[in-house]
């Protein structure tokens, strides 16, 4: 599915999103690091200590993937504010992967922020988790 905003500004923000979750669902999560900044935290669903430096939130991202086979990956419903060189992404997922030799459905949420520099968006922050049950 392809998503569209009339602001130029906010695609090019959803792209890198996009970009960015390619890379890890397809198989490339070393490319992580054109989108991650090197100051990057994120809060994981199944981390209990949230990841700090863009490194640290690649490996973790690359561990999940090491660990998966992805089948599906779907963003639904974003919304993207901006503020002035910063953007803040939300959006609903659906993915399944198979793991441990068991295939997992998995629909949750998801919420970046991303800085601009150097003419680039980048994550700052990530906050993620499947909705409550």
């Amino acid at each position: 599915m392809t998503i569209r905003f009339d602001d130029p500004v906010r695609q090019e923000v959803w792209e890198t999103i996009r970009a960015l979750n390619d890379a890890w669902t397809r198989g490339n999560p070393d490319d992580l690091s054109l989108y991650f900044h090197p100051r990057m935290v994120a809060i994981t669903a199944t981390d209990q200590e949230r990841l700090t430096g863009g490194a640290a939130c690649i490996a973790g991202w690359k561990g999940f993937c090491d660990a998966a086979t992805i089948h599906h990956w779907e963003e639904r419903e974003p919304t993207i504010e901006i503020f002035g060189d910063a953007a803040v992404v939300t959006y609903y997922y659906d993915m399944s992967f198979t793991m441990g030799g068991r295939t997992i459905a998995l629909a949750g949420r998801d919420m970046f922020t991303l800085v601009r520099e150097g003419g680039r968006w980048l994550a700052v922050a990530d906050q993620f988790s499947p909705f409550p049950s």
